[in-house]
C-alpha cells in the first residue's frame, strides 16, 4: 500500500519562487512568532510594553528640545511636539522593521537548521510585530493630535490621512526588502550588523522626520524626495495635520523604489536560503 504523505518538500524551480500557498498555511507559525519576538524582547524589562510608548514620547520631546527650541528648525507653523512626533512614529516603525528583518537568518540559525518551513515566514512575522508596535504608539499620537486642536493649533486633517494603512504597508513593504536583502549579505559578511543601526541613523537626516521639507530649495527638496521614505513621511504629516506639501509623483517612484527593493530582496533571500547554512 502506498502511503500518502501530508506534506512534500521541494526545492524552488526558481529564485522568484515564493510558494506563497505554502506560506499561508503557516500562518499558525508566523502567529507563534509575533507571540515569541513580542514575549521576548520585553521578558525580563521593569516597564515592558510601556517601552513602545516612552520610547517615541522621549525620543520626540529630545526633538522638539534639540532641532525646535535650539536650533530653531521651522515646523511650517504647527506645535514642535506634534510635528515631531508625526514624523518619528512612522520612522520608529520603518527603522524597527529593516534593522529587525536584517538579522533574520543569524537569529534564527538555529531552527532554521532543524527543521523545514518556509523561511518567508520568520521576515513577516518581524514585520507583523513591529506593526503591533507601530499601533500603540500611532495611538498615542492621535492622544496629542486631539489634545493640540481643542487647544486651537493649526491642525487641518485632510483625506490624504485615510491612506495611512496604505502609508503602514507600504513602509512594511520596504522596510522587509531592505532587511532581507542585509539579512541574506551577513550570512558572508557580519560587518553589516555593524553597520546596520548606523546607516539606519543616517537615513532618517535624509528624511523630512526633524525639519519641514517646504524649508529647503527646490533643487534640494527634489533630491530629498528620491528618498522612497521622505514622500511617505510628507503624506502621512500632512494628511494628519495640513502642514507640508505633497506630490503624488514622487509617492509613485516611492513605490516603484520599493517594489523593486522587495523584487531584489525576494531573489537574493531565496537564492541565500539554499546554502546559508554553510556560512551562517
Amino acid at each position: 500500500m502506498q502511503k500518502q504523505w501530508t506534506a512534500v518538500i521541494r526545492p524552488k524551480n526558481s529564485l522568484l519562487d515564493l510558494k506563497l500557498k505554502e506560506v499561508w498555511k503557516y500562518r499558525d507559525l508566523i502567529r507563534l512568532f509575533v507571540a515569541r519576538d513580542f514575549k521576548t524582547k520585553y521578558k525580563q524589562t521593569v516597564l515592558g510594553p510601556l517601552w513602545f510608548i516612552i520610547q517615541p514620547l522621549f525620543t520626540t520631546v529630545i526633538y522638539n528640545f534639540v532641532f525646535g527650541n535650539i536650533a530653531g528648525l521651522s515646523t511650517d507653523g504647527m506645535p514642535g511636539f506634534l510635528f515631531y512626533m508625526a514624523g518619528n512614529v512612522p520612522w520608529l516603525y520603518f527603522s524597527t522593521c529593516i534593522t529587525n528583518t536584517s538579522n533574520t537568518f543569524v537569529s534564527n540559525a538555529g531552527v532554521f537548521g532543524k527543521v523545514y518551513f518556509p523561511r518567508l515566514t520568520t521576515p513577516i512575522s518581524t514585520v507583523i510585530t513591529a506593526i503591533i508596535n507601530f499601533l500603540i504608539q500611532f495611538a498615542m499620537f492621535l492622544i496629542f493630535w486631539v489634545y493640540f486642536l481643542f487647544k486651537g493649533a493649526p491642525i487641518h486633517i485632510n483625506w490624504i490621512a485615510a491612506l495611512t494603512p496604505v502609508f503602514v504597508i507600504q513602509m512594511a513593504i520596504l522596510g522587509m526588502g531592505f532587511g532581507i536583502i542585509i539579512s541574506s549579505l551577513t550570512t558572508k559578511y557580519r560587518d553589516l550588523q555593524v553597520l546596520v543601526s548606523f546607516g539606519v541613523s543616517l537615513w532618517m537626516y535624509a528624511t523630512p522626520v526633524i525639519y519641514a521639507s517646504s524649508s529647503l530649495s527646490p533643487k534640494m527638496y527634489n533630491l530629498l524626495m528620491l528618498n522612497p521614505m521622505s514622500p511617505i513621511i510628507e503624506m502621512m504629516r500632512y494628511g494628519w495635520l495640513g502642514s507640508g506639501k505633497i506630490s503624488f509623483l514622487f509617492w509613485g517612484i516611492s513605490w516603484i523604489t520599493t517594489l523593486i527593493v522587495l523584487f531584489l530582496g525576494i531573489i537574493i533571500f531565496n537564492r541565500v536560503e539554499k546554502t546559508f547554512m554553510d556560512t551562517v
